[in-house]
């Protein structure tokens, strides 16, 4: 160990020659050191953002997920509630006399309600699981259905049967009264069949009735000659 010290003495003249490498030295290990602990700094912060960003990104996923489900239920129950203002009309075979531009497909009005009926059922979805993109289109399509019928609506109860000649409307008003009979549960079987039948012929060529109504009430009539055999 004396020896060391002894060489040190002997040479201390030869920090002055290498003084300031060896300081060079020191400070770029410090350099270096810090760089490093900068990098690690950096890399920890961007590992950090990313699990931030990721975090973020899930939860609007989920809220954005839950817009669409909410969307597409309101558009839904619109949908649901157009088509049971429609459908009073449609299966009321004796109410739709009274405004016989709904079911007149010569009116314009009455075409363009159809199509967007037509229209909003095409792209109702078929599940839940489905794309924003896709939920608007539904929503706008049942938007336009239910202006549609109200436009058509508002029309055909301004106009009512004034579209149609007087003897036009003496038909109207004779077929009217017997689809009333022939809805009548009181009447017999066969008098509410005969009625239907007449009711028929009176608006023959004159306009159609709607085919859910018609279906409905053909159906009541046949199961009440079933069951009620002959007349009393």
């Amino acid at each position: 160990m004396s020896a060391v010290f002894q060489a040190m003495a002997q040479y201390w003249w030869l920090v002055f020659v290498f003084g300031g490498t060896i300081g060079g030295a020191v400070r770029a290990v410090g350099a270096w050191n810090e760089r490093r602990a900068q990098r690690s700094l950096e890399r920890y912060r961007i590992k950090h953002e990313t699990k931030a960003a990721i975090a973020q990104a899930e939860s609007r996923g989920r809220v954005d997920a839950e817009s669409v489900k909410r969307e597409l239920a309101r558009a839904v129950a619109d949908h649901q509630a157009t088509d049971d203002r429609w459908f009073a009309y449609e299966t009321d075979l004796s109410t739709v006399l009274d405004f016989p531009m709904l079911i007149d497909m010569r009116e314009p009005l009455t075409v363009e309600f159809h199509r967007t009926r037509s229209r909003a059922e095409l792209l109702r979805p078929a599940g839940d699981d489905v794309s924003p993109d896709a939920v608007e289109a539904y929503r706008d399509a049942v938007h336009d259905y239910r202006a549609a019928l109200e436009v058509a609506e508002k029309e055909a109860r301004r106009r009512r049967r004034g579209d149609f000649d007087q003897s036009e409307q003496e038909r109207l008003a004779r077929a009217q009264r017997l689809l009333d009979l022939a809805g009548n549960d009181g009447a017999s079987p066969s008098e509410r069949q005969q009625a239907y039948a007449r009711a028929r012929r009176e608006l023959d060529g004159l306009i159609d009735l709607p085919t859910a109504g018609s279906a409905e009430l053909e159906e009541k009539l046949r199961l009440a000659l079933e069951s009620g055999g002959t007349d009393a």
